[in-house]
């Protein structure tokens, strides 16, 4: 089994950056991929970036491409996502995700999901 905590996450104003962090312990979290999604209020739930267990590859979602970035942390089983350049249309809870499977696009693919954290961009 695999655990997801995510840290971060809050209110900015458009045009404001925010940095989310995710740790995973459990079985083997140094060999997952790991990635975000988000969820807005009524919509369905989006592919927002993933990384590889090696941090050598890299995916985005369209949408966030050029303003996002993730990273692996420094500690194994970890992961960040850097939010440049807000928008009020990325407000969601946002999700760390957990897998093998690379790429992970769509949200049935995923085993792992941390409990989500709130974004908020608002003037």
């Amino acid at each position: 089994h695999v655990t997801l905590v995510e840290s971060g996450g809050g209110s900015v104003q458009p045009g404001g950056s925010l940095r989310l962090s995710c740790a995973a312990s459990g079985y083997t979290v140094e060999n997952l991929n790991m990635g975000w999604f988000r969820q807005a209020p009524g919509k369905e739930r989006e592919f927002v970036a993933q990384i590889s267990w090696t941090g050598r590859s890299t995916n985005y979602g369209d949408s966030v491409s050029g303003r996002f970035t993730i990273s692996r942390g420094a500690a194994k089983g970890t992961v960040n996502l850097q939010m440049n350049n807000l928008k009020p249309e990325d407000t969601a809870v946002y999700y760390c995700t957990a897998d093998w499977n690379f790429p992970a696009w769509r949200a049935s693919q995923i085993n792992y999901w941390g409990q989500g954290t709130q974004v908020t961009v608002s003037s």
